[in-house]
């Protein structure tokens, strides 16, 4: 999942949200040097990540990606689920989106020390941009899909992607629909559980 869906999972605690978040830049077993809260996020984080690439729906959106963007189509699926959960918001949550991700962008400037650098660097930009609440737009999708694109050197060519987004809207909808109903449940039993075992 991209980021809105593992902030979104992350709970109400500050550094667990956060930990989920940054997750991607910590290798290894490097987290463990962190607060608990932060350990637990990457720890969600990384049960988040293998739960959605193990999960038959959300194979069945990569699928059919994948004749026109080989490995690059789970990156894409991610970044389409995203729109999906902007798009849909108030159904998952009575906070309205903009003032969710508000909040979220307050976190991180309190917390801006703990951040690792690549995303010490990359807050300014996602905040300025409201990369977060543009996620609710295809025209959003489509300004992430072209950033990835290029840090790809234009070799994935998933700059195209809303192609296959416009043309399978509703196949790519309600695929996500159902498959985060599963997410949402897999997520919270997680946390729970690392929260007693951290004992927090």
């Amino acid at each position: 999942m991209n980021f809105l869906a593992h902030i979104y999972l992350s709970g109400d605690n500050e550094l667990i949200t956060i930990g989920n978040f940054v997750a991607d830049a910590i290798r290894g077993n490097k987290y463990k040097v962190l607060s608990p809260e932060f350990q637990v996020g990457v720890k969600l984080h990384r049960h988040i990540d293998t739960f959605t690439d193990a999960h038959p729906i959300v194979r069945q959106s990569t699928k059919r990606l994948h004749k026109n963007y080989s490995h690059y189509s789970g990156v894409i699926v991610d970044i389409l689920y995203d729109h999906f959960l902007a798009k849909n918001w108030s159904k998952y949550s009575n906070i309205p989106l903009e003032s969710y991700v508000d909040n979220f962008y307050e976190s991180l400037k309190e917390h801006f020390d703990i951040l690792p650098e690549r995303f010490q660097k990359l807050m300014p930009f996602m905040i300025a941009d409201n990369w977060l609440l543009s996620y609710a737009e295809v025209e959003g999708i489509q300004r992430v899909l072209n950033g990835m694109n290029k840090r790809t050197k234009h070799k994935s060519g998933m700059n195209l992607a809303t192609n296959e987004l416009r043309e399978f809207y509703s196949e790519f909808e309600n695929e996500f629909s159902l498959f985060f109903e599963d997410l949402i449940e897999t997520s919270n039993a997680k946390r729970l559980t690392l929260i007693k075992a951290y004992n927090l």
